[in-house]
């Protein structure tokens, strides 16, 4: 299952616990509860890769969520681990992936602040089918008998679940040399939930925009865009994006019409 959180690798050795994110930095004073849940695993010293994630009240792993719970509620946090580099002083990273994952899911206890990833088995159309059912972000396939290397690989690959929605167009985003973004809010609230890249084609790029010079409108109090050109009210735009989420992740405009 893809998990909707920060990558994460728990490292614990001789100098204590540390949580590192992608970029490299130490998030172990963020993670409190996690480090003392990685320093009480019966290891002697360890590398485990993972997510750190939220749940909410669906139980779904929740981005917006979590940006709050590291801040707040630290006892909300998760460690999702999927694999293992190294154990007690043994580098685990040119074993095959079924192999490596036999280890940590052993070793970790379950119920725990850390938990193991289980693996979903079935064809990947049927797994993805019942994923996107159960309303979760989309899975990550993986070889089994794939080594460990960092950086980006064609042994691990993600899917990711869609939905598509209508938003009220408040403005375009237009700047040379630069992508076009129609800028969306909720259609009921008139709340700003994020950008849309616009992947029109030429025909309906050329019509959008007339259409919003035809109609220019005001920019929404507080809002500060400079390369925007403002619409009145009333065109409506269907996004595609990532759903579950409480605004827009990499969404794209599909299309636009008038408001009925």
């Amino acid at each position: 299952m893809k998990f909707d959180g920060y990558r994460s690798q728990i490292v614990r050795d001789d100098d204590g616990v540390r949580i590192f994110t992608r970029r490299g930095l130490d998030w172990r004073a963020k993670y409190r509860d996690l480090a003392n849940a990685a320093a009480s695993l019966n290891v002697g010293s360890a590398i485990i890769d993972g997510e750190v994630i939220v749940l909410n009240d669906a139980g779904l792993s929740d981005f917006g969520e979590l940006r709050k719970a590291i801040t707040r509620r630290q006892h909300d946090l998760y460690f999702v681990a999927f694999d293992l580099l190294h154990l007690n002083g043994h580098d685990l990273r040119d074993m095959p992936l079924v192999d490596r994952r036999d280890i940590p899911q052993a070793m970790i206890p379950t119920g725990e602040r850390i938990q193991f990833s289980e693996a979903l088995r079935g064809t990947g159309a049927a797994v993805f089918h019942l994923v996107e059912q159960a309303g979760l972000e989309g899975v990550v396939s993986k070889r089994k008998d794939s080594v460990y290397r960092s950086g980006s690989s064609t042994a691990w690959l993600k899917a990711k679940c869609y939905a598509l929605d209508e938003y009220e167009i408040l403005g375009v985003e237009r700047e040379a040399g630069k992508p076009a973004f129609a800028l969306m809010a909720e259609r009921d609230t008139g709340r700003y939930v994020g950008a849309a890249f616009i992947t029109l084609n030429r025909e309906m790029r050329e019509r959008l925009w007339q259409r919003v010079q035809e109609h220019p409108g005001t920019a929404p109090k507080g809002m500060k865009r400079p390369a925007t050109q403002w619409v009145k009210p009333g065109l409506i735009g269907r996004v595609k994006h990532m759903r579950g989420e409480e605004d827009l992740r990499h969404a794209s405009l599909q299309d636009f019409r008038e408001d009925d």
